[in-house]
């Protein structure tokens, strides 16, 4: 390496237009006409972007290791190898009617600073690796975060692998039908740290005028079936006292769910997005009511609060009322939070490179919760059109896809260490 021509690190930035045509380039592969992108796990169209993004890491000088259920890891070797690898990655399976950037940004972000690196001869101490993980949107199959999941241990290889889609199709004999079928055992490869850069998915960083979301962990989610249980009577005869209406107490318990986010700021989330109402029909009083309930917040602690604050005022609603209330919790999903140096990294890079910046937290799931429980992990937000995504029109600008990339670049080298 020519010590004389090779710029300071503090001065690499990466090209912006090459990462923007890349993303674009991929978004073909199962593009949409309302101009999204409809690639799902494990399909012919799957398989052509994976074929297209591992050429590229191929070309930029990148060795492709595939596990067993179908993840990929790209590596750019270091000076010493026998360092477990900085790593960055996401996923590019789509939902059906996603958009270009969810999931594809983070993976071929990955590739741009591997390609940044070698435009620099920039060598790193460490490995540099840049994963994509199988199905993490759970779209055709289930669990969602699957070839993570597995690689975390989350769930087994046998319990992924009998997965089946609407048509019985299993993800064993998908990943065996498009050749992704790997050798190397799920877990058993080296991880120093990850970071994870993503569209925000929500709003927050528009509506504040932030360029880079400093991700500090991912909510805790709780999830429950609530049942309200009264008497079905005609809607004529039955006057108003004498009711017995679960649809009017389940609808005080719906406006509790949001009136608990509420009272547990500033993280606090609480959504009902289910309702069945039995007997359903225009002209009786309804007797039964499910409805779901999903709470959320920053931390354990605060989400195990939420649920105490609900059952409270579902007890109290039920002896008012004299219906009967059942609440039960069906999913656990817990609080994930990062780690301080792989924030501290995040945060250094945002102030180093000028980009305006705030603390943020991960309403959604991603990859990096389970990359979280096996090393130290960390994740970058940038905004997304009016917080859309998930959606044929999701959007992002290129100069924040740029500034993305940018501190993603930067927070790898200084974990990564470069010569």
């Amino acid at each position: 390496m020519d010590t004389a021509t090779t710029p300071r690190v503090d001065t690499l930035r990466i090209n912006g237009q090459r990462l923007w045509d890349s993303l674009m380039e991929l978004a073909q592969i199962g593009a949409t006409p309302k101009g999204g992108v409809c690639r799902l796990t494990l399909t012919d169209l799957d398989k052509q972007g994976r074929d297209l993004v591992l050429g590229w890491a191929r070309a930029a000088g990148m060795t492709v290791t595939i596990d067993q259920i179908g993840n990929a890891f790209m590596r750019r070797p270091g000076r010493n190898n026998s360092l477990p690898p900085i790593m960055t990655g996401s996923h590019i399976d789509t939902q059906p009617t996603g958009g270009k950037f969810d999931g594809n940004y983070g993976v071929l972000a990955g590739i741009e600073v591997v390609r940044t690196l070698n435009d620099h001869g920039i060598e790193t101490e460490a490995p540099i690796e840049v994963a994509f993980w199988t199905n993490e949107e759970g779209s055709r199959f289930v669990p969602v975060m699957m070839g993570s999941g597995v690689f975390a241990k989350a769930f087994t290889l046998e319990h992924a692998y009998a997965a089946t889609d609407t048509e019985g199709k299993t993800v064993k004999g998908e990943l065996e039908r498009i050749g992704y079928i790997g050798s190397e055992v799920p877990g058993q490869h080296p991880i120093g740290a990850y970071f994870e850069t993503h569209i925000e998915q929500g709003p927050v960083l528009e509506d504040h005028g932030k360029t880079i979301g400093v991700v500090t962990g991912v909510l805790g989610i709780r999830w429950y079936d609530c049942v309200v249980t009264g008497m079905e009577a005609h809607a004529g005869p039955t006057p108003m006292a004498l009711r017995k209406d679960a649809l009017q107490v389940a609808t005080k318990l719906m406006q509790e769910v949001v009136a608990c986010a509420h009272r547990h700021p500033p993280h606090g989330r609480g959504t009902v997005g289910m309702i069945h109402v039995h007997p359903n029909s225009r002209n009786v009083i309804p007797g039964r009511v499910k409805f779901s309930i999903d709470l959320r917040n920053a931390s354990d602690a605060l989400c195990e609060a939420m649920d105490a604050d609900i059952r409270s005022v579902a007890a109290r609603l039920s002896a008012e009322t004299g219906l009967a209330i059942q609440i039960e919790q069906v999913s656990n999903y817990p609080a994930q939070p990062f780690h301080p140096d792989c924030i501290a990294a995040v945060q250094r890079a945002a102030d180093q490179l000028g980009y305006s910046n705030m603390p943020a937290v991960s309403g959604a799931g991603h990859d990096a919760v389970y990359m979280a429980r096996l090393a130290p992990a960390g994740m970058i937000f940038i905004p997304c059109k009016d917080g859309i995504s998930h959606n044929e029109i999701e959007d992002a600008k290129p100069e924040h896809i740029t500034a993305g990339c940018n501190v993603l670049l930067h927070a790898m080298l200084e974990r990564a260490g470069a010569v």
